[in-house]
């Protein structure tokens, strides 16, 4: 089947009946300044070479290239075929929190900024793994599904701030258990999942979720950002204040992530501004056993623009060489 890549271009060819309208217009105007000279039986007779047929076999000649030459720009493809396509990696499933003490500066501008530029610069580095993503607060959320269009990732990637989840919280133990369902049914063996906080959870069991994990051959990484001083939470231009007005302190619990990290069978990193602590974690991953994975893609379109170029400048050709006078006994008599 064709397809044309820049349809645009394909309003040029409206100009086409312009043409014929044009230069029947034309004609007309010369055949009036003919009548003025005298009589046009006589000056006909006068002018034996011209040939009033040759102007528009030339015209549809011209027309004809000028169309092909139009569907050569508007980029004429083929192709579209489904292919099944078979790479090797992990799956990787990012769960970040977009709770408000994510909000806190102590990265710069502030820590969700600075987890979501970590998580973009890691996407460009990865080539066959699989990977998703899961926003989380007082409730997680799958903000896209285990792929491998890294293009979509980033984009989603953008779109994410701490009005992602609606209902505020630190729910990492539910975070978990929604990437363990989360997984293609194709991964069984390389499978991870990033956990990225600042470790203050208020809700569930975050441990014991990642110890099921890692009974079903899941790997539980953990990022810690923050600083244990901690920082309060800018919102709205103000600074969060509790019930009593004092001031909200968000502070790097540590110890919750590397328990988290211990019983899911992986590491504890805590992010720093200038590495924030991805790239070692993936490395880790990527030790583990590769996976063959198979999706359904689209062959890459065949261009045939060439095709259509090479028949317009055939069509030209012809119109050039015949020319506007006629020689002797013609078709174009």
């Amino acid at each position: 089947m064709l397809y044309f890549a820049q349809t645009d271009f394909l309003l040029l060819l409206l100009l086409i009946p312009f043409f014929f309208v044009a230069y029947a217009l034309v004609r007309r105007a010369r055949r009036k300044r003919v009548e003025k000279l005298g009589d046009p039986a006589l000056v006909s007779a006068l002018m034996p070479s011209a040939s009033a047929a040759k102007g528009w076999v030339r015209l549809s000649l011209f027309s004809v290239a000028f169309f092909f030459f139009v569907l050569g720009l508007a980029r004429p493809q083929i192709g579209a075929k489904l292919k099944e396509h078979k790479i090797k990696g992990a799956e990787i499933m990012i769960c970040l929190d977009v709770s408000n003490s994510m909000l806190a500066e102590d990265y710069s501008p502030n820590r969700l900024e600075r987890a979501k530029l970590a998580i973009s610069r890691l996407v460009d580095k990865l080539s066959g793994d699989r990977i998703g993503l899961i926003v989380f607060a007082g409730e997680p959320f799958v903000q896209l599904p285990i792929t491998t269009d890294y293009i979509s990732a980033k984009m989603f990637m953008n779109t994410v701030s701490t009005e992602s989840v609606p209902v505020q919280g630190t729910a990492v133990g539910e975070a978990i258990n929604v990437a363990i369902r989360s997984f293609s049914a194709q991964s069984e063996k390389s499978r991870a999942i990033i956990v990225i906080t600042d470790g203050e959870n208020h809700e569930d069991d975050p441990v014991t979720a990642a110890r099921q994990a890692a009974e079903l051959g899941i790997r539980v990484f953990t990022i810690g950002v923050g600083s244990p001083e901690g920082k309060p939470i800018p919102v709205n231009g103000e600074l969060l204040k509790d019930k009593e007005g004092n001031i909200v302190v968000t502070r790097l619990d540590e110890s919750v992530l590397r328990e988290i990290a211990e019983a899911g069978s992986g590491a504890y990193v805590r992010a720093g501004n200038s590495e924030f602590g991805l790239q070692p974690i993936v490395d880790s991953i990527k030790k583990m056993d590769e996976e063959e994975f198979s999706s359904m893609v689209f062959e890459e379109f065949d261009e045939q623009y060439m095709y259509f170029f090479a028949i317009a400048l055939v069509f030209l050709v012809l119109e050039i060489l015949i020319g506007e006078r006629r020689y002797g006994r013609s078709i174009f008599k």
